[in-house]
């Protein structure tokens, strides 16, 4: 009787406990390629590598798969600043730096920046995913803006304007810059500057706030 190796099951081991994670790879891949109504569950397995059979121990649904992507990326990047502004106790200057920093810094080196694109441009035929990706992502997002510029308001660092609206104008430009960035920067000449873009972007956003600036 033979003896099973115990680094072949080890590596057999690993390789289960990655699947998950290529098959999300693979369903990112093929939903920027082809769009989320476009694809097919048989071109996500063949990106992965893996029957169609083995998605669905892992996933039960090709919109499963989707907010799997958004809950392993997008998620934790927000989930991780609003955890930082709750116990911060510095300006409120430099805790909507430092928010709006991280949302920047994803925006121009992940891979997952095409899941607003998909959501945009699928919203209409799948509302439910719409839905998901607000009260997942948009509603935390712009919750923990309005409370920093409301926080700032009620210290006199920030000018009174209303929060809700303060807090789209943070966030609009750097939207701007995934939508570039997954979609136009194919057709620029030379590589865009978005880390200038977005430092400009909150240079200028905390001129127009501050209480100093003119009403």
């Amino acid at each position: 009787m033979s003896r099973i190796d115990p680094t072949e099951s080890a590596r057999w081991r690993r390789r289960k406990e990655a699947r998950p994670q290529e098959i999300l790879d693979a369903a990112l891949a093929v939903f920027a390629e082809k769009g989320f109504m476009a694809a097919r569950m048989e071109d996500i397995s063949q990106r992965a590598g893996v029957t169609k059979g083995t998605i669905y121990l892992y996933f039960e649904s090709k919109e499963a798969l989707f907010k799997a992507l958004v809950r392993e990326s997008l998620a934790p990047t927000i989930q991780g600043v609003i955890d930082r502004a709750q116990s911060y106790e510095g300006p409120s200057r430099d805790l909507l730096v430092l928010v709006l920093s991280t949302v920047g810094s994803f925006i121009r080196t992940s891979d997952r920046v095409v899941l607003p694109k998909i959501v945009i441009a699928e919203a209409g035929n799948f509302p439910e995913l719409a839905r998901f990706y607000r009260e997942e992502i948009i509603d935390k997002g712009l919750g923990l803006l309005e409370s920093i510029v409301a926080r700032g308001i009620a210290r006199g660092e920030f000018r009174k304007a209303e929060p809700a609206h303060v807090a789209r104008l943070c966030i609009a430009p750097i939207l701007v810059a995934a939508f570039w960035r997954t979609t136009f920067a194919q057709f620029d000449k030379a590589p865009y500057d978005y880390e200038g873009f977005i430092a400009t972007h909150i240079d200028t956003l905390l001129r127009g706030i501050s209480a100093g600036s003119k009403k």
